[in-house]
């Protein structure tokens, strides 16, 4: 099947767009035209029945033994002059006194819609099916000297014969709407031919192929992009490429070979098939590369690679590695302080006042002597924070997690944040619970001083410690000593990590009775 060229579907649009506004306002106008000339014949029919309704003949007839005599006359001459379809007097109960056909005077008026005007002396304008057919009426109630009402006049203009006038000028609209319609062509092909002139002859298949480069580019601004065509040759590429992969200047139309990972990339052009989330190193820099191709109908026509540095994921890692821990640890707070309400319960339920005494004041001794040194002794509230989780993750665990009285730290620098505080103390402390986790008595203590120039966090455990061979690789990401489905491998070298970036170092002691880690972190940042 053939393209279709880039000026027949120039033409095509504006043909339907210029067809389609000419059909909305030709519909607009004639509804309102239509609306108008409504509004008009009701106003006129209410204007009519107002004047003569105080027409003094019309009232004084009123008083005569046969008021028809009287005002047929009068009111037929008006309608004739005026061009209403319909003169109707009426008294209160409803009975004509004057109608185009005279056969109908006495006769009850035809249309329920005089009811306003008589019983409230309302003047409106009304549409109603009486003896003549639908029409639109203006209806007026009729006053005596004394200001009682004794009868109403109804004037009705024919809803057809509207219609009818409706129709009329929408003819006139519908010639003006088609030599409308016909300049709009000439100018539509006069337009689709200097649009084609201005594109140097492009088709759309090959301003799509263009789109799709820059589309790609666009939807990923806040990361480093780049894309090359099929032979390798850089297309375009964001200032965040350049600043990640320290390049100065223009890069177009040179070869990506040199500037980065190019075999990645030529991978996916003869391959055809995305990659995504694979990391690699780059000029000292750990990048997280994903790779998607270009179709150019069935072949492939290009790469475009987004990339971001790895730090930056991993701070979004350990974030949300941050909430999750909060999440355990409050939960392991709520599941032991229940487990200990439901054991309250059973001493109080069996009559054993005494050690449900017993009890609560044991808990409440330990918890306030555990709070003292944490809110009076510890006055940084992230830290704060940390210890008041893992008390209750120890509670859970039934480790005996111990505060060391002499403790006390102030308010830590501004340049130590919360998410890592709790990559260092976190993880360091969650090790201690895996490796005190087979102990008879699992005692884990906590230490934490600012005297001096450092801020020293000391966590020692009596765990079974770490043997000679692993103490060399314990802060290599992915080593664990665990087995299983998920050993992980992550912690202490996230804790380890966070230490380096804060310009601190951590030390190992590993004894006969317990383990202890040391992590020293600076007051100030080191340049």
């Amino acid at each position: 099947m053939g393209r279709i060229s880039l000026q027949t579907k120039i033409l095509a649009l504006t043909l339907s767009l210029s067809f389609l506004i000419i059909l909305l306002l030709t519909s607009y106008f004639t509804y309102m035209n239509g609306k108008q000339i409504a509004d008009d014949r009701g106003r006129l029919a209410l204007e009519l029945s107002k004047s003569i309704s105080f027409m003094p003949t019309i009232i004084e007839a009123f008083e005569s033994e046969n008021p028809s005599e009287t005002i047929q006359p009068i009111v037929e001459k008006i309608r004739q002059k005026t061009g209403a379809e319909f003169i109707v007097v009426g008294n209160r109960e409803g009975i004509r006194y004057s109608h185009p056909q005279a056969s109908e005077i006495g006769k009850k008026m035809i249309g329920g819609d005089s009811k306003r005007a008589i019983e409230n002396g309302e003047y409106y304008i009304s549409e109603a099916r009486g003896s003549l057919g639908l029409s639109m009426r203006g209806k007026s109630p009729i006053f005596n000297d004394n200001g009682d009402i004794i009868g109403v006049v109804s004037v009705g203009f024919l809803v057809e014969d509207i219609e009818r006038q409706i129709y009329k000028d929408v003819s006139k609209e519908l010639v003006i709407s088609f030599a409308a319609l016909i300049a709009s062509i000439i100018g539509s092909f006069l337009l689709a031919k200097s649009i084609r002139k201005d594109t140097l002859g492009l088709e759309p298949y090959e301003i799509v192929n263009l789109y799709k480069v820059k589309n790609a580019v666009l939807h990923s601004v806040q990361e480093g992009i780049l894309s090359v065509d099929k032979n390798g040759t850089i297309t375009s590429m964001n200032q965040r490429a350049k600043s990640l992969l320290g390049i100065n200047g223009s890069v177009r139309h040179l070869k990506v070979d040199g500037l980065f990972p190019s075999n990645y990339l030529y991978d996916v052009l003869n391959s055809g098939e995305p990659q995504f989330d694979k990391e690699m190193t780059w000029k000292r820099k750990t990048i997280i590369v994903s790779c998607t191709p270009i179709f150019d109908e069935k072949s492939v026509s290009g790469v475009v690679a987004v990339f971001r540095e790895k730090t930056e994921i991993e701070q979004m890692i350990n974030k949300l590695s941050e909430m999750k821990t909060y999440s355990e640890e409050l939960r392991a707070q709520t599941h032991e302080f229940t487990n200990k309400l439901y054991v309250l319960s059973g001493l109080l339920q069996l009559g054993e006042y005494k050690e449900a005494i017993e009890m609560i004041q044991g808990e409440t001794s330990e918890l306030e002597f555990q709070n003292q040194i944490v809110f009076e002794q510890i006055k940084d509230k992230k830290v704060q924070v940390i210890l008041l989780g893992k008390l209750g993750k120890a509670s859970e665990k039934k480790i005996h997690f111990e505060i060391d009285p002499e403790s006390y730290i102030n308010k830590l620098p501004e340049h130590i944040r919360l998410s890592q505080l709790t990559l260092i103390l976190g993880n360091i402390i969650d090790n201690a619970f895996e490796a005190v986790a087979a102990t008879d008595k699992p005692i884990i203590n906590f230490f934490a001083t600012d005297i001096g120039e450092d801020i020293i966090f000391e966590v020692s455990d009596n765990g079974k410690g770490i043997s000679d061979e692993d103490m060399h690789s314990l802060f290599d990401r992915g080593f664990t000593s665990k087995t299983g489905d998920n050993p992980r491998g992550y912690g202490l070298s996230n804790a380890d990590n966070a230490v380096k970036e804060l310009g601190g170092i951590i030390e190992v002691q590993n004894g006969k009775e317990n383990t202890v880690f040391t992590v020293y972190l600076p007051k100030t940042v080191r340049g």
